[in-house]
């Protein structure tokens, strides 16, 4: 297992750039958390709100990126480079389409979007006003959502990583500025962070516009065929990735209405949780983009580097949960000064130690599953597990059976996956 192979180093040239971009988008919302944490308890509980509800507004934008990757690599793989060029302007249209649709929802409706949150008063005005800001950044997300897809499908993974890094790096120097030296607080947040995605989104554009991809750019007129395998497959990953991110929205809501601590302690640890599995999701990037390659040309090939993904993904999910384990008395102090946010925040480190075999294993699988364009059983997968979490969450009365319902909704998805798996790929 442990010796490096040539299909270990075809998996790496994707999936170590990968991880640079992937820890990188969670990284920028871990240093929100940790300036914003110095504020004080209802500055952070307001970010946990909004970051909840971003997370569900432009999550479910972002199946743009993995509905056009394997749809790219195909073509790619095939030696049809004139229909992976022609998706390339019909992802940036409908990426154009999806950002005025989001902007609109986003600003009109803050204020009752807050509201079915279950912010409290003290909490409201902060969270609409840093959700406006946010919100402002929707355009570049998606821009920067089609880049990470056009690389990915050619098989560079390299070039977003360098451009996710200097985005988070604008953030990092940006925040401090902003929050405290501004003395904007919270809204100083949301301003930073837009200016660093506003920054990735120009470089992105600047690089597909210019051919800099390897594919050459131009607008044509829409393709029924292209726009409607699109749209059929981001159709499917809509609702895929709508369930898994309302059920987190759910896990947020029910915090909120814990209290005040309860939901700046829920962040905390779910912002880290995020960044642990994003982490290992850069093998499912690799797998995206390997599956759908040689699916074209060499299904044996494929089973190989899917056996060989899961288990490196199982390996880092092992050192993972280690690593954490270690730590988990002394992160929520990295994030907080509050001493009953920590102690709330302490309290949930062990389940995000401890579920990171089971979920590297999940996003391998669904990386294989998204590489295979099996979207509609991963949009009925997720549904079934979604529902069965939701009702959890309902049911539970503290932040542990939150949690416990969290961990449930990992299972629930592993079972489906690993059953297709052996069905599609061996």
């Amino acid at each position: 297992m442990f010796r490096i192979t040539e299909d270990d180093r075809s998996i790496f040239r994707l999936a170590v750039p990968a991880l640079g971009a992937l820890a990188a988008e969670p990284l920028v919302a871990l240093v929100d958390t940790a300036f914003v944490g110095r504020l004080g308890e209802e500055p952070l509980a307001a970010l946990g709100v909004v970051t909840a509800l971003l997370m569900l507004v432009f999550f479910v934008f972002f199946v743009l990126s993995f509905a056009a990757t394997p749809l790219i690599a195909r073509a790619v793989g095939a030696g049809d480079r004139d229909r992976a060029s022609d998706l390339v302007g019909q992802s940036l249209l409908l990426a154009a389409v999806l950002a005025a649709a989001g902007l609109s929802v986003i600003e009109g409706a803050a204020p009752r979007l807050v509201d079915l949150m279950g912010a409290s008063p003290e909490v409201k005005g902060a969270a609409v006003d840093y959700l406006r800001i946010r919100g402002l950044g929707l355009p570049s997300l998606l821009a920067i959502t089609v880049g990470h897809a056009v690389y990915r499908g050619v098989g560079n993974t390299r070039t977003p990583m360098y451009i996710t890094l200097g985005l988070s790096l604008i953030n990092a120097v940006l925040d401090p500025v902003l929050i405290f030296g501004f003395g904007w607080g919270l809204a100083g947040a949301g301003i930073a962070t837009v200016t660093a995605q506003t920054a990735g989104a120009a470089v992105f554009l600047y690089l597909l516009v210019t051919g800099r991809t390897g594919l050459a750019f131009r607008w044509v007129v829409p393709r029924w065929k292209d726009m409607s395998e699109l749209a059929g497959a981001g159709s499917a990953l809509f609702v895929r990735t709508l369930m898994l991110v309302a059920t987190f929205t759910a896990a947020a809501g029910a915090a909120a209405r814990l209290g005040v601590t309860q939901v700046a302690a829920h962040q905390v640890a779910v912002q880290v949780w995020l960044f642990l599995s994003l982490v290992v999701d850069s093998i499912a990037i690799a797998a995206q983009n390997l599956v759908a390659v040689r699916l074209e040309t060499d299904r044996r090939e494929a089973r190989r580097l899917s056996n060989r993904m899961l288990g490196w993904g199982f390996v880092w999910g092992l050192l993972l949960a280690a690593v954490f384990w270690l730590l988990r008395g002394v992160l929520p102090g990295w994030f907080t000064s509050d001493q009953s946010v920590i102690a709330a925040a302490a309290s949930l480190m062990p389940f995000v130690a401890a579920t990171q075999p089971l979920n590297s294993v999940v996003f391998v699988l669904d990386g294989i599953m998204i590489g295979a364009t099996d979207f509609k059983f991963l949009a009925a997968a997720m549904t079934g597990a979604a529902v069965l979490t939701c009702l959890l969450i309902v049911l539970a009365g503290s932040l542990a059976g939150i949690w416990w319902a969290l961990v449930v909704l990992m299972a629930a998805r592993l079972v489906p996956l690993a059953l297709r798996y052996i069905r599609i790929v061996t």
